[in-house]
């Protein structure tokens, strides 16, 4: 049986004014010549569509795996495709933080960004709204679209504000990556599409609605699953498919693309909305393989973190980290697990956005955040020096942060399936607070060696610490990763329906392998 629509709504088609919002307001920034008013229009696009993000959220009935606020036009005759917009438990926690995360990136803009800001802003609002069309689409072709069209706006930021000297390289090497993803991705779509097709003896439908509720052949689930994972395991990215990420993260924009790569977590959002629901045969069959790269990833990016003396290259081997982690738990298959893994990704869509936000505070003091030019700024830079540990610790998964109860979930669901698994996730934290404490201990307590970007050699001039807008953006972050850990009830609510669906439609779908069944030949089985 496949996913059902619920009745109700807030008496406007506001999943696509979500969408079109930020598209809007990229047009009137065109028509705009003063920087300072293309900012403050720009915030208030940005603080509009926060506003009714956060309406749907409050708005949306949680408990449930039906799909509400749902829209609708089409098919399009002959090739299927429709417009159709909808948010489920899973899909409705990303549309606050992704608007919360533009809305800072702007409020950060006038500190980070120097000429050409308008183009800046402009390139922000589109990403925006690619990243909202892709998290409220429910055609398979209509995210698949979304999901390419998010590089454009990438591509530019990457290229035109990026920091580093080999800025246009990562660039193309990422959008290399992804369209090498997105075509394979694209294959399995249509494979979907035409399975439907023969099964229902009617017309090709890319209807993720519709597609939940039609059979997929065993072998054909194969094909489609290696199909997505491959366009879904490069954009999260998962073990070995990670290359470009340092490149990008370490010359990039200092703040706004990095935060939206660290932040939204679009690939491990596909493997969840699309894999695993549907083809649960293929996900149950391969969970070991999936488990394994997850394992692999968190020791393996950890490890190259630990050794980092870049604050930017160090986020992007511990962004691998955690993407290993939230695998582990998706692919656990188990209620637990797949609990854990989405309540990861929405703390780490907050913690590792603020970890860059706060290397972004010290490019802006101290030029690269490299280790040669710290040590000592607590005595100079105190507020920012405790942001950067509270953050921290919330990534560690302090108890009383959201890290320590997504954490804690992806454990039981991990041990559930075997020990092993377990076990691995648990040595991530432990690396974690290793390579994140050894940072802030030499940058932040050190011996003094940090100066002040510009200043004249052989001043004593301090770099002044954070600034209100900066202050702004270290509290609306903190009291969200407090938030959650302390009271995590409204978001678990939310998802769990949805989960629930997901973790049944598995066990009643899968006919090769039953879940939990460590393979005989790994170590470590179920306890």
């Amino acid at each position: 049986m496949g996913l059902t629509e619920a009745a109700g709504g807030v008496g406007f088609p506001i999943l696509s004014t979500l969408l079109f919002l930020p598209l809007a307001f990229v047009v009137a920034l065109r028509f705009v010549r003063n920087d300072a008013v293309a900012y403050g229009l720009a915030l208030a696009g940005a603080l509009l569509e926060l506003v009714l993000a956060c309406l749907v959220a409050v708005e949306f009935t949680g408990g449930t795996e039906q799909v509400q606020f749902a829209e609708r036009i089409g098919p399009l005759p002959l090739i299927g495709v429709t417009y159709q917009l909808g948010v489920d438990g899973i899909s409705v926690l990303f549309l606050p933080i992704t608007a919360l995360l533009t809305a800072l990136v702007i409020v950060y803009a006038e500190y980070a960004v120097g000429a050409d800001a308008r183009r800046y802003l402009m390139a922000t609002l589109a990403l925006e709204a690619a990243l909202v069309g892709a998290f409220v689409s429910l055609d398979l072709v209509l995210f698949w679209l979304f999901f390419v069209l998010e590089l454009v706006p990438s591509y530019f930021l990457i290229t035109r504000f990026g920091t580093g000297p080999l800025r246009h390289r990562a660039a193309r090497e990422y959008v290399g990556f992804m369209l090498t993803g997105s075509a394979l991705m694209l294959a399995g779509i249509v494979l979907l599409g035409l399975n439907y097709a023969s099964e229902r003896g009617t017309g090709i439908s890319f209807d993720y609605l519709a597609l939940t509720g039609v059979a997929v052949p065993g072998e054909l689930q194969t094909v489609v699953f290696f199909l997505l994972f491959f366009g879904f395991a490069v954009k999260a990215p998962v073990f070995p498919f990670h290359t470009w990420l340092p490149k990008v993260l370490e010359h990039g924009p200092i703040v706004g693309m990095s935060v939206f790569l660290v932040g939204i977590k679009l690939g491990t959002y596909g493997f969840l909305r699309f894999v695993i629901p549907l083809v649960p045969e293929a996900a149950r069959e391969w969970f070991w393989l999936m488990a394994v790269l997850g394992g692999v990833g968190i020791i393996y990016g950890a490890l190259i973190a630990l050794v980092q003396t870049n604050l930017r290259r160090l986020l992007a081997f511990a962004s691998l980290s955690h993407m290993g982690a939230v695998m582990v738990g998706l692919f656990a298959l188990n209620f637990h697990g797949l609990q854990g893994g989405l309540l990861q990704m929405i703390n780490l869509g907050i913690a590792g956005a603020g970890l860059f936000f706060v290397a972004g505070f010290l490019h802006t003091r101290l030029g690269p955040p490299e280790l040669s030019s710290m040590g000592g700024l607590v005595s100079s830079l105190p507020v920012l020096a405790t942001v950067f540990l509270v953050i921290a610790l919330g990534t560690v998964g302090l108890p009383g942060t959201g890290g320590f109860n997504g954490e804690h979930l992806i454990l039981i669901g991990a041990y559930e399936v075997g020990w092993t698994l377990a076990l691995v996730a648990g040595a991530g934290t432990f690396l974690t607070a290793a390579y994140l404490l050894w940072f802030f201990q030499r940058a932040f307590m050190g011996p003094g060696v940090g100066a002040m970007q510009g200043a004249p050699t052989g001043t004593d001039k301090r770099p002044p610490d954070l600034l209100r807008r900066e202050l702004l953006i270290a509290l609306a972050l903190g009291g969200l990763i407090f938030w959650i850990g302390l009271d995590s009830g409204p978001f678990l609510r939310h998802m769990d329906g949805s989960l629930r669906w997901i973790e049944s439609r598995v066990a009643d779908g899968a006919v090769i392998a039953p879940t939990g069944v460590w393979p005989a030949w790994l170590p470590g089985g179920a306890a």
